[in-house]
């Protein structure tokens, strides 16, 4: 296999090869962190930044390359700034303290800020890394992600994890949810009950359980009475759970 005659220009000056480039790096990068210190990135930033470095790189195709690499370099920098800047303003923009839908009574932002705390009442909080009783290296409320033996969180970071966490769990389960549930069923308390039920049950389980077709349908009572009926590990009837059910969550459900 011979390179190409001007492999040493690409190289140096392409803002295609090196857009491409950048944009598998913002895909990989993140998740080596992850696997190293448990510490995630927010996945919309990730995947808006990629996409627009790999389309910077696709059109970069058509522009006319200069001679001068300082130069071309410089442009390069200016517009993978422009990208990482829209992609993360856009993002937090979107995760701001605006409704969730048009009418909606919360958003994202209130929904977490109420969910950290509770969930760190009734996961806990290690700053030790420890294993569970499956033999599953565990730390802070719960994680399970890239931690290994010896991991160390301050508190600070175990709220941070647990934010990014809660965030993705609330998100999984609010795709189930209708339009009209979002903009009408959905109070701050009640968020958190679901991002707190999401996270103990799963996402799917969440999605498909009769609590939400309860919603859904507009029976809030019932919905938030038939999430207590979660109260099981394996085929026995397990007293934290009832307690997390019918003294955390159903109380924020049908606040």
């Amino acid at each position: 296999m011979k390179l190409i005659p001007d492999a040493r220009r690409v190289l140096v000056q392409s803002f295609a090869f090196w857009f491409t480039v950048m944009g598998l790096l913002v895909l990989l990068v993140p998740e080596v962190v992850y696997a190293l210190t448990g510490l995630d990135m927010d996945p919309y930033v990730k995947w808006k930044i990629a996409v627009g470095l790999l389309i910077a790189g696709t059109a970069g195709r058509l522009v006319r390359q200069t001679s001068r690499a300082w130069v071309q370099w410089l442009r390069m920098l200016a517009v993978a700034a422009l990208i990482i800047i829209f992609a993360v303003q856009t993002t937090w923009a979107a995760a701001s303290s605006r409704p969730l839908v048009a009418g909606a009574q919360t958003s994202e932002v209130q929904i977490l800020d109420q969910a950290v705390p509770f969930l760190e009442v009734w996961e806990g909080v290690e700053l030790v890394a420890y294993r569970d009783i499956v033999g599953v290296w565990t730390i802070c409320s719960g994680t399970t992600r890239g931690v290994v033996a010896g991991m160390r969180k301050t508190r600070a970071e175990c709220a941070q994890i647990l934010r990014a966490e809660a965030l993705e769990y609330w998100r999984g389960t609010a795709r189930f949810m209708t339009r009209d549930t979002l903009a009408t069923r959905i109070t701050t308390s009640r968020g958190v009950a679901w991002t707190s039920f999401a996270i103990n049950v799963g996402i799917a389980s969440a999605g498909g359980s009769t609590a939400m077709r309860r919603l859904n349908a507009g029976d809030i009572l019932g919905s938030c009475k038939a999430m207590t009926w979660w109260n099981r590990a394996g085929q026995r009837v397990v007293a934290g759970l009832v307690n997390r059910r019918e003294k955390g969550e159903y109380p924020l459900c049908i606040a």
